[in-house]
């Protein structure tokens, strides 16, 4: 029997790829972003002491109301927020099914969505596995990934459905300022046009920014969801562990969906995060964390003949390769994982349309050795 898949054109994902070639040629891997370092002991034993306490069975649909309260109570301090946590709140298994789940919930046939590229990697996908139509605007290295809003306004009709942002922003490294926000809440103002907020790294911002959260501006507020990932800020990306918050009307709207693919998540991980968050630095002391191996990471390649901007956010780099090869980024990519025993994601894989810009992504959250040692090759190159 031969059945043709909804998404016929969806390979494996270039960061299975990678990550496998890294394992299969023993190199540093800087291509998938995960740390190389261990999760917080204490959190560990935090989920420990709830396996042992009794939390073994379901958790509620919304997820564990102590961590859904610790999510309202950050959420209310850092953004002058407000999130019911009885009926604004969901706990997700990670990040990327409550995205999956957002766009299910609400794009149908023939809707679109605008989606900024180079994009991670699950967006477009789950859009066109929905029948939706993704309009791609997309950000130049040249401009520093700046959006084009006039671009964006001119991309909005009466088929808009939902508008996709991510910021800071994976691949690039790059943050949305204040201004943007205040454009795209210009633009979806007194329309129907859902906005969907991927923030995961909203704790790993650098040089003294703070992280602008759509939650911050009422008229997008509103319309919003925004999803966050326990996974990234606690160095656990193992465990799917996210959550997603939206008005009402909304997050009613996605429980119908969430009930039928996930119904609830891990609930001693929950339980765990909760009594982990009654401390707060264990997230606020993260953009500092980060940013000491982003600056360890490109002061020791500073000699070497890469070109690069600092990364404002997250935790990869882009490196310019563009005077060292003119190779294709995924052979090249591919090549030096083999040859010089260092893996990176290839930037073009990120585009729809394949452009490259002679750029890979590499992961800095690492022990400094491991930085020491891959910087050793990249200088040689």
């Amino acid at each position: 029997m031969q059945h043709a898949s909804k998404i016929p054109n969806v390979g494996t994902t270039i960061f299975t790829v990678m990550s496998a070639l890294a394992t299969k040629h023993s190199a540093i891997n800087l291509s998938q972003g995960f740390p190389d370092f261990d999760s917080d002991q204490e959190l560990i034993d935090l989920v420990s002491k709830a396996m042992n306490s009794g939390y073994n069975h379901y958790a509620p649909m919304q997820g564990n109301l102590e961590l859904r309260e610790a999510i309202a109570e950050k959420t209310a301090t850092l953004y002058n927020a407000s999130y019911h946590p009885e009926s604004e709140i969901t706990v997700t298994a990670g990040a990327t099914q409550a995205i999956a789940t957002i766009i299910t919930t609400f794009i149908g046939k023939e809707d679109e969505v605008i989606v900024f590229q180079p994009a991670y990697d699950s967006y477009q996908p789950m859009v066109e596995l929905n029948g939706g139509k993704v309009v791609p605007i997309q950000m130049k290295a040249s401009k520093n990934f700046k959006v084009d809003w006039q671009e964006v306004k001119e991309s909005v009709n009466h088929k808009t459905k939902m508008i996709i942002i991510n910021s800071p922003h994976n691949p690039t490294g790059s943050v949305f300022s204040g201004e943007d926000l205040v454009r795209l809440q210009e633009i979806t103002r007194n329309t129907n046009i859902i906005v969907l907020s991927d923030e995961v790294y909203e704790h790993m911002v650098f040089d003294s920014e703070k992280h602008q959260s759509v939650c911050m501006y009422p008229d997008l507020k509103i319309r919003s969801f925004v999803v966050a990932s326990f996974c990234k800020t606690f160095h656990n990306t193992g465990w799917r562990i996210g959550y997603c918050c939206a008005p009402n009307e909304l997050m009613k709207a996605f429980l119908k969906v969430h009930q039928f693919s996930v119904f609830c998540v891990h609930h001693p991980t929950q339980k765990g995060i909760a009594d982990y968050m009654k401390n707060p630095q264990h997230y606020l002391s993260l953009p500092e964390v980060y940013q000491r191996k982003r600056d360890l990471f490109l002061d020791l390649i500073k000699d070497s003949r890469f070109k690069f901007t600092p990364a404002k956010g997250t935790y990869f780099q882009l490196l310019d390769y563009s005077e060292i090869s003119d190779a294709y980024d995924v052979d090249l990519a591919k090549r030096w994982t083999i040859e010089q025993k260092i893996a990176s994601i290839p930037l073009s894989v990120f585009n729809s349309n394949g452009s490259d810009e002679k750029l890979l992504r590499f992961c800095f959250a690492k022990k400094e050795d491991t930085l020491k040692q891959a910087a050793d090759i990249l200088n040689s190159i």
